[in-house]
């Protein structure tokens, strides 16, 4: 494998990873009947649209068919990929469901 290969595969695995975190907010935020758009338009405001939050969305399964996703499980997939807005978006939502 030349170096030009060996970067489009590394480039490729991120993409690829950075879609399952998507998915993986995308599936907490249904777990916790929270809107992942709603979540992430407060993160990033000035996005107008994410095309891979969409596809993420329509990949999520209700929450009785999902599996748990810890909250620190999301909070240390988002933080790894740099997403510390919505990270902490997240933590509020965190908190306010511990506060009730």
């Amino acid at each position: 494998m030349n170096q030009k290969e060996l970067e489009e595969k590394i480039i490729t695995n991120y993409q690829q990873d950075e879609h399952m975190m998507i998915l993986v907010f995308a599936q907490w935020c249904v777990n916790n009947d929270l809107n992942p758009e709603e979540l992430y338009k407060k993160a990033y405001p000035n996005q107008l649209s994410n095309p891979a939050l969409q596809h993420a969305i329509d990949l999520t399964v209700p929450k009785h068919e999902s599996e748990h996703i810890a909250d620190t499980t999301l909070l240390g997939v988002l933080s790894l990929y740099g997403n510390e807005d919505l990270a902490f978006i997240v933590s509020e939502e965190i908190a306010k469901r511990k506060n009730k």
